[in-house]
């Protein structure tokens, strides 16, 4: 997953992005999950909401062998302005 780490403001998203080996493979479907959606939310497209300042792991795992990798997530409060 790309990329391994990233920074988002609350109320700001980012993407991160997957991919799935081989080339070939018959079956690409993956899910993302958070390890703490009180501080990042991730949809099924892999984009990541900052909801409050901490760190919060993001997990994609494969449907097909449940291959994972890890992005870590850094939320920094809004900016003032």
């Amino acid at each position: 997953m790309a990329p391994a780490t990233a920074s988002v403001e609350v109320g700001k998203t980012t993407t991160l992005a997957s991919t799935v080996a081989p080339d070939d493979a018959t079956n690409k479907a993956v899910t993302y999950a958070s390890s703490d959606d009180t501080i990042a939310t991730v949809d099924a497209g892999g984009v990541v909401t900052g909801v409050a300042a901490g760190t919060a792991d993001i997990t994609v795992t494969t449907a097909d062998g449940a291959k994972t990798a890890k992005s870590t997530v850094t939320v920094t409060a809004a900016a003032e302005g």
